[in-house]
């Protein structure tokens, strides 16, 4: 079993078997979290801001990198900043945007047909019959 995409310690991101995101591809950047938490909400710099291009990455294929800009555009970013730590919210952030690409590049599943069930088809014809047997009574009538 493969494990999830994820972050590894060295800031590079791990999509599936065979694709890794090596640590310098991937912008990181800080700034203050704001909301509610006084001074030090407003000083400390712990909201990290990871981003990802896609169309400058030279580990993507080019199918991936397709289907990737396809579903969400050029640029995909992720922010974190609900910790109170940098490192917590840095880790955070590039998780969620191993997350993101790991979907955004992953083939689309083959849709396999299948038939209606008896019951499904009989439904429908039964519901056929009787429509028509509304149209037929609507009809004019001329008894001469």
């Amino acid at each position: 079993m493969t494990s999830p995409p994820h972050a590894r310690a060295d800031g590079s991101l791990y999509l599936s078997g065979r694709v890794s995101v090596p640590a310098d591809e991937v912008d990181v950047r800080v700034t203050t979290s704001g909301g509610p938490g006084g001074q030090h909400a407003n000083r400390a710099q712990t909201k990290v801001v990871a981003t990802f291009r896609i169309e400058d990455s030279t580990v993507l294929s080019d199918a991936q990198r397709a289907r990737a800009v396809a579903q969400v555009g050029p640029v995909v970013r992720s922010s974190a900043g609900r910790f109170r730590s940098q490192s917590m919210n840095r880790s955070a952030a590039l998780d969620q945007l191993a997350r993101r690409l790991a979907v955004a590049i992953a083939p689309p599943t083959p849709r396999r047909a299948t038939r209606p069930t008896r019951s499904s088809t009989e439904r429908r014809l039964e519901e056929k019959r009787t429509r028509a047997k509304v149209k037929q009574a609507r009809r004019v009538r001329d008894d001469d």
